[in-house]
């Protein structure tokens, strides 16, 4: 895939790469994010200390000044999961945010990154677009969120939300957390409607409205899709954002469950 304008819905990639923007992930293929665009589209400015556990995750590399590349998901005191496609960079490049409504100021708290796991299959298959980081320095005291385990979490209907600090295409403030309510949308839909992209019903999400108006979009890559007070899902991909007939997709966290946390402990 390519990125979620096109395809991946990760912010910028290293400086040599400009302001390119890009989506979500495509399926058959796993190339770094490229560049920022928008954010939560159609949604509300959120607050971080309602959702503390929403983690900002900065690049050295990224063209805006603020820093802005992805988001991620605190889920253990030095543990974020975030998206694979967003952790092709070294791990030093990285600052994970916590605590910071807006990105151009400069409260909360931060940390560099010390090492990142990425899932061992994505780019050779379709999916797998999940990553682990450790933290340097622990976010303790910070609620953290659990994984969601039962695939059958991925029921069409299921009201599930999504946060992030990416672009609005004009709907809201940019670089400014923000939430919208993407209710699943079931495997059949986004199979039909992404056969020639390659969505994978066992691994993905697809959430969102048919008619569109509501969705994540570049610069929430990575970020969480929330069911229930669990991690439902990461940000990954999609055509455009919140054009009509194509929903945004999210990597099924319950599908890699296992995988994550034993890089969780």
């Amino acid at each position: 895939m390519t990125g979620r304008l096109q395809l991946v819905r990760a912010a910028v990639a290293a400086g040599v790469l400009a302001a390119a923007s890009i989506g979500a992930v495509s399926a058959s293929a796993a190339p770094a994010p490229d560049g920022p665009h928008t954010r939560i589209v159609g949604g509300d400015i959120a607050h971080t200390a309602d959702a503390p556990w929403a983690i900002a995750l900065n690049n050295s590399g990224s063209p805006v000044p603020s820093g802005q590349y992805c988001g991620s998901t605190l889920v253990a005191a030095n543990k974020i999961v975030t998206a694979a496609h967003c952790s092709t960079e070294a791990a030093g490049t990285y600052t994970a945010v916590q605590g910071r409504d807006k990105l151009s100021d400069s409260g909360g708290q931060t940390s560099k990154i010390t090492s990142i796991w990425v899932d061992p299959d994505y780019g050779k298959e379709s999916g797998h677009d999940v990553a682990v980081m450790t933290l340097a320095t622990p976010f303790t005291g910070v609620p953290t969120l659990a994984l969601e385990t039962s695939a059958a979490a991925d029921a069409e209907g299921a009201a599930s939300v999504v946060y992030g600090w990416g672009s609005t295409e004009g709907t809201g403030p940019d670089d400014t957390f923000q939430k919208v309510a993407v209710p699943v949308l079931g495997d059949a839909y986004c199979s039909d409607v992404y056969a020639s992209e390659g969505y994978t019903a066992a691994g993905e999400i697809c959430a969102g409205y048919k008619d569109g108006g509501k969705d994540s979009c570049q610069g929430d890559s990575g970020g969480p899709l929330v069911l229930d007070g669990r991690l439902f899902g990461v940000v990954s991909w999609g055509v455009g954002c919140a054009d009509a007939g194509n929903p945004g997709v999210y990597a099924e966290v319950a599908t890699y469950s296992a995988e994550l946390q034993a890089q969780i402990g």
